[in-house]
Protein backbone atom coordinates (compact mmCIF):
# COMPACT_ATOMS: atom_id res chain seq x y z
CA UNK A 1 0.00 0.00 0.00
CA UNK A 2 2.96 2.47 0.78
CA UNK A 3 4.23 1.71 -2.31
CA UNK A 4 0.98 2.63 -3.92
CA UNK A 5 0.92 5.65 -2.24
CA UNK A 6 4.35 6.79 -2.99
CA UNK A 7 3.64 6.30 -6.70
CA UNK A 8 0.58 7.94 -7.03
CA UNK A 9 2.40 11.19 -5.01
CA UNK A 10 5.29 11.03 -7.18
CA UNK A 11 3.38 10.57 -10.50
CA UNK A 12 1.15 13.69 -9.19
CA UNK A 13 4.05 16.18 -8.53
CA UNK A 14 6.33 14.71 -11.75
CA UNK A 15 2.92 15.95 -13.92
CA UNK A 16 2.89 19.42 -11.69
CA UNK A 17 5.97 20.05 -12.35
CA UNK A 18 6.09 19.35 -16.07
CA UNK A 19 3.57 22.06 -16.71
CA UNK A 20 6.64 24.06 -16.28
CA UNK A 21 9.37 22.19 -17.21
CA UNK A 22 10.29 21.32 -20.43
CA UNK A 23 11.06 17.78 -20.45
CA UNK A 24 14.70 16.80 -22.04
CA UNK A 25 13.11 13.62 -23.02
CA UNK A 26 10.85 11.03 -23.03
CA UNK A 27 10.21 7.51 -22.31
CA UNK A 28 10.14 6.48 -26.13
CA UNK A 29 13.22 8.23 -26.52
CA UNK A 30 15.17 6.22 -23.56
CA UNK A 31 13.62 3.11 -24.76
CA UNK A 32 14.99 3.79 -28.21
CA UNK A 33 18.60 4.99 -27.28
CA UNK A 34 18.93 1.73 -24.86
CA UNK A 35 17.62 -1.06 -27.57
CA UNK A 36 19.71 0.94 -30.63
CA UNK A 37 22.64 0.76 -28.10
CA UNK A 38 22.58 -2.72 -26.48
CA UNK A 39 23.40 -4.78 -29.70
CA UNK A 40 25.97 -2.81 -31.35
CA UNK A 41 27.55 -0.77 -28.01
CA UNK A 42 27.78 2.52 -29.66
CA UNK A 43 25.81 5.39 -28.76
CA UNK A 44 22.54 5.28 -31.26
CA UNK A 45 21.31 8.71 -32.58
CA UNK A 46 18.47 10.36 -31.29
CA UNK A 47 17.62 13.91 -32.85
CA UNK A 48 14.96 15.97 -31.11
CA UNK A 49 15.43 19.90 -30.44
CA UNK A 50 12.40 21.11 -28.49
CA UNK A 51 10.81 23.86 -29.70
CA UNK A 52 8.57 26.37 -27.74
CA UNK A 53 4.58 26.92 -27.89
CA UNK A 54 5.15 30.23 -29.18
CA UNK A 55 7.33 29.26 -32.65
CA UNK A 56 5.26 26.69 -33.67
CA UNK A 57 3.06 27.82 -36.32
CA UNK A 58 -0.96 27.36 -36.05
CA UNK A 59 -1.04 25.16 -39.19
CA UNK A 60 1.21 22.56 -37.49
CA UNK A 61 -0.80 22.28 -34.10
CA UNK A 62 -3.71 22.19 -36.13
CA UNK A 63 -2.84 19.60 -38.79
CA UNK A 64 -1.56 17.20 -35.87
CA UNK A 65 -5.52 17.97 -34.43
CA UNK A 66 -6.77 17.30 -37.72
CA UNK A 67 -4.62 14.23 -38.39
CA UNK A 68 -5.00 12.26 -35.04
CA UNK A 69 -8.07 13.69 -32.04
CA UNK A 70 -10.42 16.20 -34.04
CA UNK A 71 -11.97 16.29 -30.55
CA UNK A 72 -8.79 17.29 -28.85
CA UNK A 73 -10.79 20.81 -27.77
CA UNK A 74 -13.52 19.67 -26.26
CA UNK A 75 -12.69 16.09 -24.59
CA UNK A 76 -11.16 15.36 -21.34
CA UNK A 77 -8.63 12.92 -22.07
CA UNK A 78 -11.03 10.16 -23.70
CA UNK A 79 -12.87 10.10 -26.67
CA UNK A 80 -16.10 8.34 -25.97
CA UNK A 81 -17.35 8.66 -29.46
CA UNK A 82 -14.30 7.24 -31.17
CA UNK A 83 -14.30 4.48 -28.10
CA UNK A 84 -17.96 3.31 -29.66
CA UNK A 85 -17.00 3.41 -32.83
CA UNK A 86 -14.14 1.19 -32.71
CA UNK A 87 -16.04 -1.11 -30.00
CA UNK A 88 -18.53 -1.63 -32.42
CA UNK A 89 -16.47 -2.12 -35.62
CA UNK A 90 -15.17 -4.56 -33.42
CA UNK A 91 -18.10 -6.52 -32.51
CA UNK A 92 -19.19 -6.65 -35.88
CA UNK A 93 -15.96 -8.69 -36.93
CA UNK A 94 -13.97 -5.90 -37.81
CA UNK A 95 -10.46 -5.49 -36.51
CA UNK A 96 -9.73 -3.42 -33.36
CA UNK A 97 -8.18 -0.27 -34.09
CA UNK A 98 -7.22 2.04 -31.59
CA UNK A 99 -9.18 5.14 -30.09
CA UNK A 100 -6.40 7.14 -29.02
CA UNK A 101 -6.95 10.48 -28.24
CA UNK A 102 -3.63 13.53 -28.10
CA UNK A 103 -3.91 13.55 -24.91
CA UNK A 104 -3.41 9.29 -24.29
CA UNK A 105 -0.37 9.40 -27.14
CA UNK A 106 1.31 12.00 -24.59
CA UNK A 107 1.20 9.99 -21.45
CA UNK A 108 2.24 7.37 -23.21
CA UNK A 109 5.68 8.93 -25.40
CA UNK A 110 6.28 10.53 -21.97
CA UNK A 111 6.00 8.12 -19.45
CA UNK A 112 5.70 4.92 -20.46
CA UNK A 113 6.97 1.94 -22.73
CA UNK A 114 5.23 0.25 -25.87
CA UNK A 115 3.10 -2.41 -25.30
CA UNK A 116 -0.89 -3.91 -24.90
CA UNK A 117 -0.34 -5.00 -21.68
CA UNK A 118 -2.65 -4.50 -19.16
CA UNK A 119 -0.41 -2.62 -16.51
CA UNK A 120 0.80 -0.17 -19.51
CA UNK A 121 -2.58 0.28 -20.60
CA UNK A 122 -4.29 1.29 -16.86
CA UNK A 123 -0.91 3.21 -16.28
CA UNK A 124 -2.12 5.35 -19.44
CA UNK A 125 -5.89 6.04 -18.28
CA UNK A 126 -3.63 7.48 -15.13
CA UNK A 127 -1.35 9.63 -16.58
CA UNK A 128 -3.60 10.97 -19.14
CA UNK A 129 -6.08 11.86 -16.31
CA UNK A 130 -2.71 13.57 -14.30
CA UNK A 131 -2.51 15.34 -17.85
CA UNK A 132 -5.89 16.90 -18.24
CA UNK A 133 -6.29 17.74 -14.79
CA UNK A 134 -2.70 19.63 -14.14
CA UNK A 135 -2.36 20.47 -17.87
CA UNK A 136 -3.70 22.89 -20.48
CA UNK A 137 -4.75 21.70 -23.97
CA UNK A 138 -2.18 23.64 -25.14
CA UNK A 139 0.53 22.67 -22.59
CA UNK A 140 -0.45 19.20 -23.73
CA UNK A 141 -0.74 19.71 -27.62
CA UNK A 142 2.83 21.69 -27.19
CA UNK A 143 4.61 18.82 -25.39
CA UNK A 144 2.92 16.06 -27.83
CA UNK A 145 4.58 17.76 -30.86
CA UNK A 146 7.79 17.94 -28.98
CA UNK A 147 8.38 14.43 -28.35
CA UNK A 148 6.06 12.56 -31.32
CA UNK A 149 8.14 10.05 -33.44
CA UNK A 150 8.34 11.43 -36.97
CA UNK A 151 10.97 8.69 -38.07
CA UNK A 152 12.51 5.74 -36.59
CA UNK A 153 15.43 8.14 -34.86
CA UNK A 154 13.33 11.93 -34.84
CA UNK A 155 11.28 12.95 -32.41
CA UNK A 156 9.36 16.48 -32.60
CA UNK A 157 8.42 18.71 -34.86
CA UNK A 158 11.47 20.74 -33.99
CA UNK A 159 14.11 17.84 -35.31
CA UNK A 160 11.43 16.82 -37.70
CA UNK A 161 11.01 19.72 -40.18
CA UNK A 162 14.52 20.55 -40.07
CA UNK A 163 16.10 17.21 -40.87
CA UNK A 164 13.43 16.35 -43.72
CA UNK A 165 11.96 19.52 -44.54
CA UNK A 166 15.11 21.77 -44.62
CA UNK A 167 13.87 24.74 -42.84
CA UNK A 168 12.37 25.67 -39.39
CA UNK A 169 9.44 24.75 -37.97
CA UNK A 170 8.87 28.16 -37.36
CA UNK A 171 8.60 28.99 -41.58
CA UNK A 172 6.13 25.76 -41.96
CA UNK A 173 3.14 26.67 -43.90
CA UNK A 174 -0.09 24.36 -43.83
CA UNK A 175 0.79 21.83 -46.82
CA UNK A 176 4.15 21.36 -44.98
CA UNK A 177 2.44 21.13 -42.03
CA UNK A 178 0.23 18.51 -43.28
CA UNK A 179 3.22 16.23 -44.86
CA UNK A 180 4.45 16.15 -41.16
CA UNK A 181 1.07 15.11 -39.43
CA UNK A 182 0.79 12.57 -42.40
CA UNK A 183 3.48 10.36 -41.11
CA UNK A 184 2.19 10.16 -37.66
CA UNK A 185 0.05 6.65 -37.85
CA UNK A 186 3.44 4.85 -38.27
CA UNK A 187 6.41 6.95 -38.50
CA UNK A 188 8.91 3.83 -39.36
CA UNK A 189 6.83 2.94 -42.24
CA UNK A 190 5.55 6.02 -43.65
CA UNK A 191 8.38 8.62 -44.86
CA UNK A 192 8.71 11.95 -44.78
CA UNK A 193 12.44 12.16 -46.73
CA UNK A 194 10.57 10.11 -49.25
CA UNK A 195 7.38 10.74 -48.68
CA UNK A 196 4.77 7.40 -50.45
CA UNK A 197 1.97 8.05 -52.96
CA UNK A 198 -0.19 6.46 -49.88
CA UNK A 199 1.77 9.73 -47.46
CA UNK A 200 1.01 12.47 -50.30
CA UNK A 201 -2.79 11.10 -50.22
CA UNK A 202 -2.99 11.37 -46.47
CA UNK A 203 -1.55 14.70 -46.58
CA UNK A 204 -4.05 15.74 -48.72
CA UNK A 205 -7.12 14.69 -46.87
CA UNK A 206 -5.40 16.31 -43.93
CA UNK A 207 -5.27 19.47 -45.41
CA UNK A 208 -9.10 19.17 -46.19
CA UNK A 209 -10.07 18.32 -42.45
CA UNK A 210 -8.22 21.38 -41.22
CA UNK A 211 -10.26 23.66 -44.12
CA UNK A 212 -13.53 21.61 -42.66
CA UNK A 213 -12.65 22.31 -38.89
CA UNK A 214 -13.01 25.99 -39.64
CA UNK A 215 -8.98 26.90 -39.86
CA UNK A 216 -7.00 28.53 -37.52
CA UNK A 217 -9.97 29.58 -35.55
CA UNK A 218 -10.53 26.06 -34.65
CA UNK A 219 -7.25 26.66 -32.51
CA UNK A 220 -9.12 29.22 -30.21
CA UNK A 221 -11.18 26.60 -29.24
CA UNK A 222 -7.51 25.42 -26.68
Amino acid sequence: MALVAGFILLSMAAVFLLRWVNPPTSAVMVTHWIASRVPSGNAPAVFHRWVDWELIPPPVALAVIAAEDQRFPTHHGFDLVEIRRALATFQDGGRLRGASTITQQTAKNLFLWSGRDYLRKGLEVWFTILLETFWSKQRILEVYLNIAQFSPDTYGVGAASGRYLGRHVSDLGFQEAALLAAVLPNPILYRLDAPSASVRRRAVWIGRQMRQLGGLEYLKRL
